[in-house]
């Protein structure tokens, strides 16, 4: 377990680092230093986090360009034919403009019952998603409870609650040890290489058995980890097989 601590340790010092954060959509929330607009900005970039890259970069900059850099007052001043108007068109893979005009519904409804999103969080992350979907099934916010891996969600809330070089945080009462690995293929695959999982498939008992691991090794900061580890499999400088030597070297 120490060398293991000391392999994930001298990683999160090597790659945890700002300049490493492009291409991720993590780096839409730089922009923002109120939480009340950051957390809208996060959400919005987590929500849509699936596809290629480059063309998820693409869709955020659409999402974002009649916001303004003023998310809270578009979204609280703002109805849902405002919205199906405003991003008529839009397509992000199989998101419609539909789906964004209800994305924004959802958090226009929780800014008004909840006054932010972190106090929604901490009633849980079920009440979190039929919330945000009010009560209805969504793929861009999905729910532990129908087996999803909520791979975005975790990484919105990692971005929110937690505080480095990388993720800006800006939630206070939220607490890191809680979370839990944004389970993604990249995620995934480096869990695999670590032998934190057998399961074939990267679902949310998959990420809470991988989280656990995390939390022996970090108890109170289970996903310090997560941005390091995955630089491996988004950056094209950087592959899993690179990962493999470094385990190899230092743990075999």
């Amino acid at each position: 377990m120490h060398e293991l601590k000391d392999l994930l340790e001298s990683l999160y010092k090597k790659l945890n680092k700002r300049n490493l954060v492009d291409p991720d959509p993590l780096k839409f929330l730089y922009d923002y230093t109120e939480v009340k607009d950051r957390e809208i900005i996060a959400l919005l970039a987590s929500s849509i986090a699936y596809g290629r890259v480059a063309q998820i970069l693409k869709s955020i900059d659409r999402i974002l360009l009649p916001i303004e850099g003023k998310p809270y007052d578009f979204v609280t001043s703002h109805g849902e034919k405002d919205f199906l108007k405003i991003y008529k068109g839009f397509v992000h893979r199989f998101t419609t403009d539909e789906d964004i005009a209800r994305l924004f519904c959802g958090m226009k409804h929780v800014v008004k019952e909840y006054g932010n999103f972190e106090n929604l969080y901490l009633c849980g992350v079920e009440k979190f998603a039929d919330e945000m979907n009010l009560s209805r099934k969504s793929y861009l916010i999905p729910s532990p409870a129908d087996g999803s891996a909520c791979k975005r969600l975790n990484l919105f809330f990692r971005w929110m609650v937690r505080n480095d070089e990388v993720d800006p945080g800006g939630w206070t009462k939220a607490d890191p040890a809680k979370l839990v690995v944004p389970l993604d293929t990249h995620a995934f695959k480096a869990a695999k290489i670590l032998g934190f999982t057998a399961k074939k498939a990267p679902n949310y008992n998959a990420a809470l058995e991988i989280t656990s691991h995390y939390a022996e090794i970090v108890p109170d900061d289970p996903v310090k980890y997560d941005f390091a580890l995955t630089r491996f499999g988004i950056r094209d400088d950087m592959t899993f097989d690179d990962f493999r030597r470094e385990v190899a070297e230092k743990l075999l």
